[in-house]
Parts: structure tokens; sequence; C-alpha cells
């Protein structure tokens, strides 16, 4: 049996783990909900929703990882007992990481095209209108579309396929530096904008009449489902760097470092984008609106808005760029797990595969425009965007709660020897009842009350 890879060092680990959940939805979704649910209040809910939520889940999907010493394809076969029907997850798990690539090339091959967009001055002179029109422009032109995206899958295979320590491990290790340097930039620029003060108090301050007309529920659920989507967890996306590790480190430790890092993305990112939409008086909209249309605005109005519109694309490109990364790791590890293929042919052959399957997002605005899956204005991106965010995200994390606390899978006191092996915070004993039993709940809540949301 081949030897198992392994990261050449534990930041490596921890910088790549939390790559993965570093990306598109801190930076334009975060911010957006943050000022929605009341700012400040709505930040120390979210927090403790990562503590309650987003920590214990993520230690599940390192631990079945570290114990199986494979990907989310095979890893609840090798340790469920025979007769047992684990092994069904690990399809759903593959599915949705391609199902996420689907639609996320696509998205982050539209940050690398801004880049390049504000380095030749594309947007230099522009109205508002204009701006908008770029964009609209740009999604309704299926060659651009395709093209972005191909970039994308092809470098983030590329450097998947040099090998775990040598591509992934030293390319995340670039880029997540200088994404820190750049996010430190941008917010010096951003908080020393005219009014950025005004915009720094509607992000931080607690609000409580923003909470109470959208709703204490409301509130607590826009957390917990923020705390949720952030870390990607439930598709094993984690899963395959607990068994990249060794046993020196305890994995409650590292998954506590892991959500911090994550947690810290997200709230800086709310220090650029909040000072700058109040100091032009602009809306902190959420979504594409808001990076591809407010933004370049934003920086058209200021001087010297060519190199800080690029210099914040790249940042996002960076951003998105190691989810991907992180993600092409774990379906390069599906083809050498299940078939044993080389880490280069699994590449070779998932870069066409994963082209090919991102092609009706690309498509979905322009060509297949027509298909509007959930009434008008909807696309390809939102039906793929609903099978992943509303149900094999919350339904897989789900399994892997019930595997890890229940006699009918692993059990409690395997995951907890597995999980306190190494040095580093110890989990204690005393977690167990709320993991068999508030834990399920909530998870079903984020479910049912997602479902709810999305079709009300």
């Amino acid at each position: 049996m081949e030897k198992r890879e392994r990261f050449a060092s534990r930041l490596g680990f921890i910088l790549i783990s939390a790559g993965c959940s570093i990306g598109l939805g801190d930076v334009w979704r975060f911010p957006y909900i943050t000022g929605k649910y009341g700012g400040g209040i709505f930040v120390l809910i979210y927090l403790l929703c990562i503590i309650a939520l987003g920590i214990p889940i993520m230690t599940m999907e390192l631990a079945v990882g570290r114990a199986s010493q494979k990907s989310i394809a095979t890893s609840f076969r090798v340790m469920e007992r025979p007769g047992q029907k684990w092994h069904l997850m690990g399809y759903a798990g593959i599915a949705g990481n391609y199902l996420l690539m689907m639609f996320y090339t696509t998205v982050a091959g539209w940050m690398l095209a801004y880049f390049f967009k504000f380095m030749v001055g594309q947007f230099n002179g522009l109205n508002p209108q204009q701006v908008g029109q770029v964009f609209a422009d740009f999604i309704a032109n299926p060659f651009a579309m395709v093209l972005w995206m191909v970039v994308t899958t092809v470098f983030c295979f590329g450097v998947c396929s040099l090998g775990l320590q040598k591509g992934v491990e030293k390319v995340t290790k670039v880029m997540m530096t200088l994404l820190f340097v750049l996010i430190m930039i941008l917010i010096l620029k951003a908080v020393t904008l005219p009014n950025a003060g005004e915009g720094l108090k509607f992000y931080l301050l607690p609000d409580v009449n923003r909470i109470q007309e959208t709703g204490l529920w409301e509130t607590i659920f826009a957390a917990m489902s923020q705390a949720f989507f952030t870390l990607s967890l439930g598709v094993g996306s984690m899963a395959i760097f607990g068994s990249y590790i060794g046993k020196e480190r305890n994995l409650f430790g590292e998954a506590i470092n892991i959500a911090t890092l994550d947690t810290l993305i997200s709230l800086l990112a709310g220090l650029i984008i909040f000072p700058a939409c109040f100091a032009f008086g602009v809306n902190p909209g959420e979504g594409p609106g808001l990076v591809f249309v407010t933004l370049p605005n934003i920086f058209n109005a200021m001087g010297g808005g060519q190199i800080w519109g690029a210099l914040f694309f790249i940042f996002m490109t960076f951003a998105a760029y190691s989810t991907v990364i992180a993600v092409f790791e774990n379906i390069i590890a599906f083809g050498m797990d299940l078939w044993g293929w080389s880490r280069p042919k699994s590449a070779f052959i998932n870069t066409f595969l994963m082209i090919l399957l991102a092609l009706p997002c690309g498509l979905g605005f322009n060509v297949l425009s027509g298909f509007q899956p959930f009434g008008e204005g909807t696309s390809v991106l939102d039906l793929e965007d609903f099978i992943l965010s509303y149900n094999l995200l919350p339904i897989g994390c789900l399994v892997y709660l019930l595997f890890c606390v229940t006699r009918y899978g692993w059990g409690f006191d395997h995951f907890l020897a597995e999980i306190n092996t190494g040095q580093g915070i110890k989990m204690p004993r005393a977690f167990k009842p709320y993991f068999q039993w508030v834990l399920p709940v909530i998870i079903l809540i984020i479910l049912i009350q997602g479902y709810i949301n999305f079709f009300s």
C-alpha cells in the first residue's frame, strides 16, 4: 500500500484547511448580513455559533479523515462495521465536492477577470450605469465566462498535480500570506476614507433596532447558517486534510485554530467594505452586485482607484483560489482512493471532467439563460447552490455527527480518543450529551428552516 502523503508543516495544514473555508462567502456575504442583522450583536451570536456548531462538526470531519487515512470517497467504508451503510455518504460527499466546484470555479474566474479589467484601466472614467453594464456584458458573453473558468480549473488542478507539499502546501502558503498582507493594506485605505467612521459604527456597534426589525429568531438563524456554510462542512472537504496529518497535535485545538482564522478574515473583510460603502454613500448589498458593481464604483471615485481595485480583486482571487485548490485536492484524492490512480493521472482526468461539469453554470447566464429553475431571474448557479447549501451540506454534517457520536457508527469513545490524541486543548467528555442530543436538533432546524426561507 502506498504511503499517505503528509504536510511539511503544521502551519501548512492550518493555512490550507483555513484556505478551504476562507472564500467568497466571507467577503460578499458576511459583511452584508452583519449589517442587516444588527452589527455587533450579530457578530457576537455568530461567534457563539462557530463555537457551538462549526468547531464540533469540523473536529468530526478531521477525525474521520485522520482515523481512516482516506478521503470521504472511502473513509466510511474503511471504518464502518460489516453490513452497515455509512459508506453511502461517500457518494453524496463526492457529489458535493464536484457540485461546489461546478459553480465556484466560474465565480473564482470572475475575480481574476476583474483583476485584469482593473489592471488595464477598463473602468477609468465610467459612470455608475456603465460600471453596472460592464458586469452585465461580461456575464452575457459565453466565451469570456468559459475562458476564465477554464483558466481557474487548469491552474488549480496544475498546482494540485505537483503534490501535497510541493504544490498545494507551497502555493497556498504564499497565497494566504499575500491575502493577509493585502487585507491589511486595503483596511488601512478604507478606514482612512472620509466618513469611514460611520461605516465602522454601523458594522461594529450593536443595534437593537435592527434586530427588532428582523426578529431575534431570524437573526439567530442567519448567524447559525452563516457559521455552518462558511466552514464548508458536510461533504468531507476538511476530512481530506485530517488524513494528511500525524498524531502529534490533537484535532480539537487544530479545529479551533482553523475556525479562528476563517472568522478573522470574515471580520476583517467588513472593515474594508463598510467604511468604503459609507464613504461614498452606497448600500453594502449582498452578493455579486456588491463585489462587481458597488465596489468598482467606489474604486472609481477614489484617488488611485485603478490600483486599489486591482489589489482588491487579486485579494479576492487568492481567497477564491485557496478554496478551489483545497477542494480539488479532495477531488484528486477520490480517484487515488477509489481506483488507485496516480496523482498526475487523477489531476489530468479531473481537469477535463471539471471543465465539462462547470459549463452549465457559466453558460447559465447567457446561452442557457432561458432555464430559470426557481422562477424569474434565477439561473443554473442558483439551482446548484440550492442542492449543495440547502441539502448536501446540512445532511452531510448530520451523517458525520451521527457516525461519530452514536453506537450505530464509530461511537463517541472512539471519536473522543482520536481527537484528543496529541498535544493541545483536550475536548471534555462532558460534551457527549450536547453532541448526542442538542447538535442533531440544531442541524435539523437549519435544514428545515433553510427550506422554509428559500421557498417562501
